[in-house]
């Protein structure tokens, strides 16, 4: 059988076919790398901010329109002043009122203030000529005021103690079953004692009207009767008096006594000590200063804060940029936070688009590209990678194999150059990188 060969044209073309594709298979084994261009498509994006009012109000002017070039810090808005204008002219009174109150309350001050030391160096003057008790080793002067009042409150502290402890023996004394017997006959004297001088007073007035045997004689049988009971009571009291139960609660009411005047006349020195900027006068006009100066800095604080709401009833530009949208007119009523008007930034266009895992990390940071769109065919405008995403998209939950790891892909951020300002939010574009 003939074996028929193609002609040597054909045979030409089949072999540098055959090479050409050992050769380009034979330099993908070895070097594991391909010449093809990256390209992948997207949009034109730009920083939107939406503009809202921090504060509720009518709105009474918009001086902004859709696609007007503003500049940062640019009034966009303005809301009606006139309900804080009423608001602040009243806090603007009460600061007034409160400064006029700690003028007059510092003058006070001041006046009590001269007058407690004016005191203070007559008692002062007065310890230079009177002698200590014996029992001191030291004159009266020899301790200055702050360290006489400073043990005259420990001495107050102390007889306080003392009295309170005086007190709860008494109260441990009176309800111990021991001496029910004889508080119940103190008691009784005491009740006894009150009664007979309510009747001794109405039988002295009766006798003093002398308006009748009859009203003489009430008196006097009401009289007779507390007297009866009085002596009773006395003579129950004294027959308890020779028991330890009576010992007791004498003892413990002699101890209360004693640790109540204690008290009274260490509470009583230490006031006498209270002198100069201690004393009680010049104390209680530092407290009306203190609220005096209180009350201006919350008038003042109210001021403040009215002041900045009406700052704020105009809404100026973050940034310069272009306004997109505009979603109020004058006369509406807004609220805080609601979008007043949308603007972007134009000078700072980007495009992001997405990469397979296999291309990824032919990518860097930097590196430039070129972006196309419909709109102006032939012209191309460059761009720069600014970020590459750290985490993959449209990942399976679980990829085992090449071919899911293949549809893995990653988000790549270009800023464009457009100088012109030629692109638009949302055009779509193609890049190739380079």
């Amino acid at each position: 059988m003939e074996n028929k060969l193609p002609p040597i044209p054909v045979r030409i073309a089949i072999a540098v076919i055959v090479l050409g594709t050992l050769a380009y298979f034979g330099f993908r084994s070895l070097s594991g790398i391909t010449n093809e261009t990256i390209t992948a498509s997207g949009s034109i994006e730009a920083t939107i901010v939406n503009i809202a009012p921090e504060i509720s109000g009518k709105v009474a002017e918009v001086l902004v329109d859709e696609g007007q070039a503003v500049a940062k810090e640019e009034a966009l808005l303005s809301l009606d002043a006139n309900l804080l204008t009423a608001q602040r002219a009243v806090a603007l009174a009460q600061v007034d009122s409160a400064t006029a109150a700690l003028a007059s309350a510092q003058n006070q001050y001041d006046l009590v203030v001269q007058a407690a030391l004016t005191a203070q160096q007559t008692s002062q003057a007065k310890d230079w000529r009177v002698s200590a008790p014996e029992e001191f080793d030291q004159p009266a002067w020899y301790f200055e005021s702050d360290e006489q009042l400073a043990a005259a409150q420990t001495e107050v502290t102390a007889a306080k103690t003392a009295l309170d402890e005086a007190l709860a023996n008494l109260e441990k004394i009176s309800t111990d079953i021991n001496n029910a017997n004889f508080i119940a006959a103190e008691t009784r004297l005491a009740n006894a004692r009150a009664a007979f001088q309510v009747a001794d007073t109405v039988k002295v007035n009766a006798d003093y009207a002398a308006e009748g045997d009859s009203l003489q004689a009430a008196a006097n049988d009401s009289y007779d009767a507390a007297l009866d009971e009085l002596n009773a009571a006395q003579s129950d009291y004294d027959d308890l008096l020779t028991t330890q139960s009576a010992e007791d609660v004498q003892d413990a009411r002699g101890i209360l006594i004693v640790a109540q005047q204690r008290y009274d006349a260490a509470y009583a020195r230490y006031v006498s000590l209270q002198t100069g900027l201690n004393s009680p006068a010049v104390v209680t006009a530092g407290k009306a200063l203190d609220q005096a100066k209180s009350a201006l800095a919350q008038a003042q604080a109210n001021l403040a804060l009215l002041d900045a709401q009406l700052a704020k009833l105009t809404v100026n530009s973050p940034m310069e940029g272009v306004i997109l949208t505009r979603n109020v007119e004058p006369g509406e009523f807004v609220q805080p936070g609601a979008v007043a008007l949308t603007m972007a930034d134009l000078s700072q266009i980007t495009i992001t688009v997405y990469v397979p895992e296999d291309r990824y990390g032919q990518i860097s940071l930097g590196q430039t590209a070129e972006v196309s769109v419909d709109s102006f065919p032939g012209e191309t405008f460059t761009a720069s990678v600014v970020l590459i995403s750290d985490q993959a998209e449209f990942t399976p939950r679980n990829v085992q194999t090449v071919e899911g790891r293949s549809s893995t892909f990653y988000a790549i951020k270009l800023k464009v150059e457009d100088p012109e300002g030629k692109l638009k939010i949302g055009m779509p574009a193609d890049v190739v990188f380079k």
